[in-house]
């Protein structure tokens, strides 16, 4: 149960005792320590944040929740944006985008848009209803250890926010060929980001799981903590959850008690699956740079445009700054998750053991930034679902677009596969005893 003490909390089991935890980074074992409302707990050595606790309860986010489902049927339902030509209107909603880059043979990039800008905020906005609403009426959500993590999925590949951006780089490119019509759908998409933003900064998981499953069990250690990983002491950290436990048997996995999420003391074959991704990535990231991304015809003429000629004409055509933001999500971004995950993949392989907590921040950056690489990709979306007036002008996308997909899934898939705790592996240091460190952070 949570013990409340001026406005601190501490979770304990059953014993009394403060409730054992273990930095998903580092694996560091530790004993929780008491934080205020809208306080971060961080791991006393890799400084990783092992828990953030929301100040507004549930209430908020299951409203924004509830929002965001009625947002999202409002931006799949009418138009996003539209060219005005001659005095017709074409307009394209986002299904309509997903059916256009289908029909002309792009299915791989038809599939990847779906799955980021449909399938997953939906999932999202229903996974959090799903579980808060039975809450909210004092009942226990039904099958709440599949949906939350379905809802993790959903949070990881769920896109809105580059979508808007991709959107803003479209309508500026278009304006230079037509009238730019904004449709309902885009200002929709604009609050579907905010409020899937607010429920998820709302959304406290660790209460959520104490009202659910109550407090957690103790767990017997027969040493003292000092300086022990959850690994030495054959205890496994729930990477969706963050429940520590020694895991239970089930179809021949070891899986979270508490989610059912399996468990592992470190990621199988992290390694070899990290740099099968990144090799992959770097090889597909030449075609993807040299290849044309769009292929335009016209009255004129036809002409082929790869990424850095899109960034050029917007820098001439005066929009700059969205021509840095293209550059790098799309061009710099890119190379240098590559560079940084070969390198701490390399320091692992090397066992390196400097700069461990340098390194450790590399990998969150790296996984911070992975998704804004698809901005391009909803550019082009956009651009082939607006841009068909037969004879008149036509926007295809070109070849290098799946390949840049596929650089972006999976540069995503390789700092997924990769397994941070490695880092610390290399050489164990004696350390002193752990008291993780509260941090308060401005309310949201």
């Amino acid at each position: 149960m949570n013990t409340t003490t001026s406005g601190t909390a501490t979770a304990r089991d059953a014993t009394g005792e403060r409730v054992l935890t273990a930095c998903h980074e580092c694996d560091l074992l530790q004993r929780e320590t008491a934080i205020p409302p809208g306080g971060t707990l961080r791991c006393c050595r890799c400084r990783a944040v092992l828990y953030r606790r929301r100040g507004r309860g549930f209430d908020r986010s299951l409203a924004c929740a509830l929002a965001a489902c009625v947002l999202w049927l409002i931006s799949n339902a009418y138009p996003i944006v539209g060219l005005a030509v001659n005095g017709d209107i074409v307009e394209t909603t986002l299904i309509g985008a997903v059916r256009v880059l289908y029909r002309d043979g792009m299915w791989p990039l038809a599939g990847l848009i779906l799955i980021t800008t449909v399938v997953m905020p939906a999932l999202q906005a229903l996974g959090m209803v799903w579980l808060l609403l039975p809450l909210h009426l004092k009942r226990r959500p039904y099958r709440a250890d599949a949906v939350f993590r379905l809802l993790r999925i959903a949070r990881n590949w769920g896109m809105t926010e580059v979508l808007m951006l991709g959107l803003l780089v479209a309508v500026v490119k278009l304006a230079h060929i037509a009238s730019v019509v904004t449709g309902p759908a885009l200002w929709s998409l604009a609050a579907l980001m905010l409020v899937l933003v607010a429920a998820s900064s709302a959304f406290d998981e660790r209460a959520m799981w104490l009202r659910i499953t109550g407090a957690p069990p103790s767990i017997p250690t027969d040493k003292p903590l000092r300086g022990r990983t959850a690994a030495a002491c054959g205890i496994c950290v729930c990477h969706d959850c963050g429940l520590c436990s020694r895991g239970r048997q089930h179809h021949g996995h070891l899986c979270c008690p508490r989610c059912g999420a399996h468990l592992h003391l470190r990621k199988p074959a992290s390694l070899s699956r990290t740099w099968a991704y990144l090799i992959s990535a770097a090889i597909l990231y030449i075609p993807a740079n040299l290849l044309p991304v769009m292929n335009t015809s016209s009255l004129f003429g036809a002409q082929k445009d790869t990424i850095m000629s899109g960034v050029a004409y917007l820098w001439h055509s005066g929009s700059w700054p969205l021509a840095v933001i293209v550059f790098i999500a799309s061009v710099a971004v890119p190379m240098l998750k590559i560079i940084a995950i070969a390198y701490l993949a390399a320091s692992v392989n090397l066992r390196m053991t400097q700069q461990r907590t340098q390194r450790a921040r590399i990998y969150r950056i790296v996984e911070l930034v992975g998704r804004w690489s698809m901005l391009d990709i909803y550019v082009i979306a956009v651009l082939v679902a607006l841009v068909q007036f037969s004879a008149m002008a036509t926007i295809e996308a070109g070849p290098a677009a799946i390949a840049f997909g596929a650089v972006v899934v999976l540069t995503m898939f390789a700092a997924m596969s990769f397994d941070p705790r490695l880092i610390w592996d290399t050489q164990p240091q004696p350390q002193p005893e752990p008291k993780p460190q509260p941090q308060r952070e401005a309310p949201r």
